[in-house]
């Protein structure tokens, strides 16, 4: 049973790296990534 669980959990890992490898896939995350660095670099809000 662990098996099943550790092969089914490999392949939606290789899934997601295979997506990620995509140009517009990684445009994609690049703009999140800059969201959330801009995001924490805001002062506060009074």
């Amino acid at each position: 049973m662990g098996f099943m669980k550790k092969a089914g959990a490999l392949g939606v890992a290789k899934m997601v790296f295979d997506e990620a490898r995509k140009p517009h896939n990684q445009a994609k995350i690049k703009q999140a990534v800059q969201q959330l660095k801009d995001r924490r670099n805001q002062p506060p809000a009074r």
